[in-house]
């Protein structure tokens, strides 16, 4: 009693901390929302313009950086309740701003936010925190889904087609998914487990991104013989970023600071380290080296398989999860690739099909196995379990499998549906003679500026001046590990 009436004195002396207000859950779901944005911004920023030609370094970034942009101001106009609001069918919210100062103040609430608390008996509760928190949270999981799509058509796909496609397929495929799975819609009724986006954010951008790169097409036959990313050492940076942020994206997902919080962080970190360490070691064992590409590769898959059940199942599990997130994909992107004539054809530019899609639909289906009981009593509604701990659980795994065919279905035909509109009024791929130059033809601008492109060096601009000799000696910007070049002045 006491305690509340020191929560009601707070209130009326401060009206920004109401009674429900926890503020560690608050203060940790924004943290949690910052850890996800920067994943994209600056992390596939970096990642996206270091890891391709120098020539797409821009274009790529900027992908990116606008569909980071754009997501956002389509999330509060209308898709944040289109996902998580009232419900209009089974499968798709109403629509609605979710701007107006009551409707972002007032304590958050969604069917897919309950979770649950025990102290003898089970009851549902909402998060401890405002709408606003929940609407930003949000949008940065909307944003990295079509950003990680970007990763399928880099490198040709009209920049103007793209900054259609962004809003479009946000409205007509992302938001019918998030409300499906995670709004409260069928598959969440059902009893589908998506803990932070296996089937929502990798499985349908893997599949939406693969399916885009058919209809817009393949580079040109230089860019596809011979891709080397112009910044290795700059890649493992927006790498490192899309890890460490990953913290936030599934410990984010209980929507408070809880037990089950901690499970999911530890989880993550797993299994992604024990799949690079496995991705790592079959390019060293296959290929005689290690490949600095192949384990950010390794890593993702990692990432996307541990996603749909982070917080659910044991850390032994999260180990085996990764074993084989780092093997299975391997194998799809190594070997099958290779011999499956359809995916030849389709020129999936960073291989997001196999990263994203195969290891979300594994992580869904290995969710529906390994699902353990106790972990999901700690944030599930009822009574969940995978098929490895009995009593009914291979209907759980049957779930996931019909869910992972929703979501491959949606994607497939949306996708194709919004690029072929699209292709009426602007071109999907961009003009040979464009893709031929790059980022100067497409933007007029270069990611970098070295001497010697059509300039004359001019000492007097320059540290290296001195009237009292007649030759300087300075850095050379040309040859690696060069002590200097000598420049007659």
């Amino acid at each position: 009693m006491a305690v509340e009436q020191l929560a009601y004195t707070a209130h009326e002396i401060a009206p920004a901390v109401p009674p429900w207000l926890n503020k560690g859950d608050n203060a940790w779901q924004m943290i949690a929302s910052t850890l996800v944005g920067i994943q994209s911004m600056p992390g596939l920023v970096i990642l996206y313009a270091s890891i391709v030609k120098k020539k797409w370094a821009v274009n790529s970034a900027f992908m990116a950086l606008y569909a980071f942009a754009a997501v956002l101001i389509c999330w509060v106009l209308l898709c944040y309740r289109m996902a998580f609001g009232d419900e209009l069918l089974p499968f798709w919210g109403k629509g609605a701003p979710a701007l107006g100062q009551k409707y972002l103040v007032d304590r958050a609430k969604i069917p897919e936010s309950k979770h649950r608390i025990t102290n003898g008996n089970y009851e549902i509760t909402e998060p401890f925190y405002p709408m606003a928190t929940l609407v930003y949270f949000q949008f940065t999981f909307a944003a990295i889904t079509l950003i990680l799509l970007a990763g399928s058509v880099l490198g040709r796909m009209n920049i103007k087609a793209w900054m259609a496609f962004v809003p479009l397929w946000l409205i007509f495929s992302y938001t019918v998914v998030a409300f499906s799975l995670w709004g409260g819609g069928f598959l969440y009724r059902w009893g589908v487990i998506d803990y932070s986006g296996g089937y929502v954010i990798h499985l349908a951008s893997g599949i939406a991104g693969l399916t885009a790169a058919y209809w817009v097409g393949p580079r040109i036959k230089s860019d596809r013989e011979r891709f080397p990313p112009n910044n290795v050492l700059l890649m493992l940076a927006g790498a490192g970023l899309l890890w460490m942020g990953w913290s936030g994206f599934n410990g984010g997902a209980p929507y408070a600071a809880n037990i089950d919080s901690s499970i999911a962080v530890l989880n993550t970190n797993v299994a992604a380290a024990t799949s690079l360490l496995v991705w790592t070691s079959l390019d060293v064992v296959f290929f005689g080296k290690p490949s600095v590409i192949g384990a950010v590769q390794g890593m993702m898959t990692g990432l996307a398989c541990i996603t749909p059940g982070a917080g659910l199942v044991q850390s032994w599990a999260a180990i085996v999860m990764g074993m084989l997130s780092g093997s299975i994909p391997w194998v799809s992107m190594m070997i099958l690739h290779k011999r499956c004539s359809l995916l030849q054809k389709i020129d999936d530019t960073l291989g997001v099909f196999h990263t994203h899609a195969v290891a979300g639909l594994l992580g869904g289906l290995l969710t529906g196995l390994l699902a353990e009981p106790d972990l999901c009593k700690l944030i599930l509604p009822t009574d969940t379990r995978g098929a490895f701990y009995g009593e009914n659980g291979g209907v759980q795994f049957l779930k996931q499998i019909v869910a992972a065919l929703f979501v491959i279905g949606w994607n497939v035909a949306s996708t194709t549906i919004i690029l072929l509109v699209i292709r009426l009024f602007i071109p999907l791929r961009m003009p040979d003679n464009q893709l031929e130059i790059g980022d100067d033809a497409v933007h007029g601008e270069e990611a970098y500026a070295l001497w010697g492109d059509g300039e004359k060096y001019d000492p007097t601009r320059h540290g290296w001046h001195t009237s009292s000799h007649s030759e300087v000696t300075a850095p050379s910007p040309y040859v690696n590990g060069a002590r200097g070049v000598t420049i007659n002045l």
